[in-house]
């Protein structure tokens, strides 16, 4: 944390009152079982008024608030053998990131312990866990309407209201933010002055005030960032895009790491990925046209949905494109929270409501389930193969597969391509037939037999599709819907 940060965060603590809960100034009080208590109640106190970060101050005056300066080192105290911030650790239950930091002014140091937040549960000590009522530490179970409301913000507590970057100015917050950009894709009108563009954005959720300062969250800071690597814990967050040399991860020809917040740089994103895949040339009557090898609808619907459904938690991991010669992977960290086989037709479910919400009113995507039915209808207008959807618990993964004839496909292939024409067909209000599989495949009318056989084989062997009348005994007019139908 830079100095700028650290002195904006005592200026705040000094201007706080007495009576806030997730506050707290010491002068030079450093016994240890109390500091624990604090940790506590502090985390405690921040998740209660629904703050990110809770403050102890050593230095400033308990009454005052004046800066008087203070001799404790927490970096050399110890309890036996154990430094007191590692000691403090091991008797928190769950473990929440808290540390110390020091800022130096003419009338003396000043240390701060800054404090996550609690997260999915009240923070104990020692097997108890505390809060702050008025100026006084008490024991949680001691308020139990205090207590209730902890547990109801932690469980509405999200990635999208954190903080990414704290301590800032006004001129901060427009300089690493493209705020005209925000406004031009929200469709709403520019404010007259720095004030009002200001307060707009705190209307948006993408900053927070502070008593001298301001905060960008992470949802100001992923969507809108100029560069992501401003923002430590972010910066890995940003979309790589990999290329490779034939079908194989053995030789990459190059990759890209965007720096620009997802969206205002999701236009360019999905342009210098399809600009860069091959083409195909159509000859008309009068004109050549090139047509793109992966339809560009159905590639911004995978990438956004990528972006959108990301489990933010998962470190060390980012959403990530590669292209190969014959597929492109979209990978994003987390498990999906509905089945693949249901991305379909189900209703959303996602775990960034707020990303979600805005990314839908800037018009890169849909709140009504519709995107992966529209993407996977644009590859059978392509008549590509079907596209492939995997997870494991760490990731979710779409496949786009460059054309194949139908000798090339496996079974499962094959498979893959009648159940999901099978589903465009019932969500339009049609059922599956023999014809108009075959019209989905390329496979001419004298050869319905091979498409009645991966029909059958679809219904039988992988159970995805069922027949719409059990009792029906013609295969060439037989009408079919998905298993779930």
């Amino acid at each position: 944390m830079t100095e700028k940060e650290l002195k904006s965060i005592v200026a705040d603590i000094r201007a706080a009152s007495n009576e806030c809960e997730w506050v707290e100034v010491k002068e030079n009080n450093t016994d240890p079982q109390s500091i624990g208590e604090y940790v506590s109640a502090l985390s405690n106190g921040a998740a209660y008024m629904g703050q990110s970060r809770g403050y102890m101050a050593w230095g400033i005056d308990d009454m005052t608030h004046e800066i008087k300066g203070t001799d404790f080192n927490p970096k050399t105290a110890k309890i036996g053998n154990q430094e007191l911030e590692n000691w403090i650790a091991t008797l928190l239950s769950p473990r929440i990131d808290f540390y110390f930091q020091e800022v130096h002014y003419p009338d003396g140091k000043v240390v701060v312990m800054i404090i996550d937040s609690a997260g999915n549960t009240p923070v104990k000590f020692k097997g108890t866990a505390w809060i702050r009522v008025g100026s006084y530490k008490k024991p949680l179970s001691e308020h139990p309407e205090r207590e209730r409301k902890i547990w109801q913000n932690t469980i509405n507590s999200c990635f999208e209201s954190k903080i990414a970057l704290s301590g800032l100015s006004v001129n901060d917050v427009l300089e690493l933010l493209d705020y005209p950009k925000m406004f031009q894709l929200l469709q709403i009108p520019f404010p007259d002055t720095k004030i009002a563009t200001i307060e707009k954005m705190i209307d948006e959720n993408l900053i927070t005030k502070r008593q001298s300062c301001y905060d960008i969250t992470n949802l100001g800071a992923i969507l809108f960032a100029n560069d992501l690597c401003k923002f430590e814990m972010l910066r890995r967050k940003a979309v790589r895009v990999i290329f490779y040399k034939g079908n194989d991860r053995i030789n990459a020809i190059k990759e890209q790491v965007g720096v620009k917040g997802y969206a205002i740089g999701f236009e360019g994103l999905v342009n210098y990925v399809s600009s860069q895949l091959p083409v195909n040339e159509e000859i008309g009557k009068v004109f050549r046209k090139d047509i793109p090898m992966y339809p560009p609808i159905a590639i911004r619907e995978f990438v956004a949905n990528a972006l959108i459904h990301q489990d933010f938690s998962i470190g060390g991991a980012s959403p990530m494109i590669e292209i190969f010669n014959n597929r492109i992977e979209i990978t994003n960290p987390g498990k999906p929270l509905i089945d693949t086989f249901r991305f379909i037709d189900h209703s959303p479910i996602s775990r960034n409501e707020r990303l979600a919400s805005i990314m839908r009113r800037m018009n890169f995507c849909e709140e009504r389930g519709s995107g992966i039915d529209r993407a996977i209808a644009q590859c059978e207008i392509a008549q590509l193969p079907a596209p492939d959807f995997q997870h494991e618990d760490l990731f979710t993964k779409v496949t786009m597969f460059a054309p194949m004839t139908l000798r090339q496909m496996n079974k499962e292939d094959k498979r893959r391509a009648c159940y999901q024409h099978c589903c465009l067909q019932y969500l339009a209000g049609n059922k599956m037939t023999n014809e108009s599989f075959r019209g989905r495949l390329g496979i001419s009318d004298a050869n319905y037999s091979i498409a009645s056989r991966i029909i059958m084989d679809t219904v039988n062997n992988a159970k995805y599709i069922k027949p719409e009348d059990a009792n029906t005994t013609s295969k060439k007019y037989a009408r079919y819907v998905p298993f779930w139908a």
